[in-house]
């Protein structure tokens, strides 16, 4: 099997580098945190002093990367992918980012011989093996590195140029804020109302009525719980999701009003300091009212 190179071995990059290395592809990674390379090689893959080092090794390179200056920076900086990368080469980006990015790294890659793809991820880490990732680029491309990205995703959707992948999970990720918030807000209300937050969540969830969906199960539990200190999705992450959403809408002349009346409230709660903490710790930004006018049933 030919190697395969990752970039980024944080939540999600370290489950997808998990089932590739299951399927016995050569595994070669590059992180700039050094406990999170140490987790690699600990997995069984073998590190990479930088994108350069990885661009001579593998012709198959995927990033999970925080964002677009990241992906700029490891596909076109002075120690880039491109500058070192074979031309037939393929270079997938399962980051969240902007359209506009990837077209941009897309046309450099493409001056070069070197195939790019966005493919975004579609569901939590502890669905890996069944993500779906809406491809953008083209067929031929995504037929070449199909194999690898078969490894740890359930569904490779095929939907068009480069930067539609990204549109799609900007738009899910626009919709995923609005579950998180409104989540947040219901279990705060509650107290204030004489219910408990517990027993409010395992109601609706033995309710099986149609607002309980998987997300809900998650973040619903994770407040009860307060575990919101080892973060599945960060709220930085989300405040970087949602701005680039909102973003993309305004200048396609679709203004995203509820997009921005939510990411009021996840800079908010990344102003009161909860930016490094999962985003079912948006309950935090009510905390002040639970603590004035606490009740309980």
């Amino acid at each position: 099997m030919e190697p395969v190179g990752l970039i980024g071995f944080g939540v999600m990059g370290s489950e997808a580098g998990s089932k590739i290395l299951e399927a016995g592809y050569p595994l070669y990674v590059y992180d700039i945190t050094k406990s999170t390379i140490d987790k690699a090689v600990t997995m069984g893959a073998s590190p990479m002093s930088s994108p350069a080092d990885l661009a001579r090794t593998c012709s198959i390179i995927l990033m999970f990367l925080p964002g677009p200056i990241q992906v700029i920076d490891c596909v076109s900086g002075e120690e880039g992918l491109l500058q070192f990368a074979s031309p037939g080469a393929v270079i997938v980006d399962h980051s969240t980012i902007d359209p506009g990015t990837t077209v941009a790294m897309a046309a450099l890659a493409a001056k070069r011989k070197i195939g790019y793809l966005d493919a975004p991820v579609l569901g939590r880490p502890s669905a890996v093996g069944h993500w779906a990732l809406p491809t953008g680029g083209e067929q031929e491309t995504l037929e070449r590195c199909r194999p690898v990205l078969e490894t740890f995703s359930g569904r490779i959707i095929p939907v068009g140029e480069s930067g539609m992948g990204n549109k799609i999970k900007l738009l899910n990720q626009l919709m995923f804020s609005a579950i998180n918030a409104m989540t947040a807000e219901m279990m705060a209300i509650a107290s204030h109302v004489g219910i408990s937050p517990n027993l409010l969540y395992e109601t609706i969830i033995d309710s099986r009525a149609g607002t309980v969906s998987n997300l809900f199960i998650e973040l619903g539990r994770n407040i009860v719980n307060e575990n919101h200190h080892r973060p599945t999705f960060s709220i930085d992450l989300l405040c970087k999701d949602v701005g680039l959403a909102v973003r993309m809408a305004s200048e396609n002349g679709a203004p995203a009003i509820l997009g921005q009346l939510i990411q009021t409230i996840n800079e908010m709660a990344r102003a009161q300091g909860f930016g490094s903490k999962d985003t079912s710790a948006m309950w935090q930004v009510y905390k002040p009212f639970w603590d004035k006018n606490p009740k309980s049933s």
